[in-house]
């Protein structure tokens, strides 16, 4: 897949990137070199490769699952801004 000037124009604009229009040409080719590194990448075979998160081992510390009561809620309501009836209080966003 190319990518041509008229659609990194429109990349940039759905970004919310202001690019010059003396930019657009470079642009285009970064990104067509980008998706051709990413279509060589797809003729690579990872069948017998595990999904990894991390480059290292690593273990996930875990906590014990314990239900308890809470009962902090006036201690997390007085990091509120603003509370009404034990709730947090928010502006209208709606009309």
């Amino acid at each position: 897949m190319a990518v041509d000037i008229e659609t990194t124009r429109r990349i940039a604009r759905l970004a919310r990137i202001a690019v010059a229009e003396t930019e657009l040409p470079h642009l285009a080719g970064e990104l067509n070199a980008i998706l051709s590194f990413v279509a060589e990448l797809d003729g690579l075979d990872v069948a017998g490769v595990a999904p990894m998160t991390s480059v290292t081992p690593m273990k996930l510390r875990l906590r014990k699952d314990e239900v308890t009561e809470g009962g902090i809620a006036d201690q997390v309501l007085a990091n509120a801004p603003r509370g009404e009836d034990g709730f947090f209080a928010v502006p209208k966003v709606i009309e």
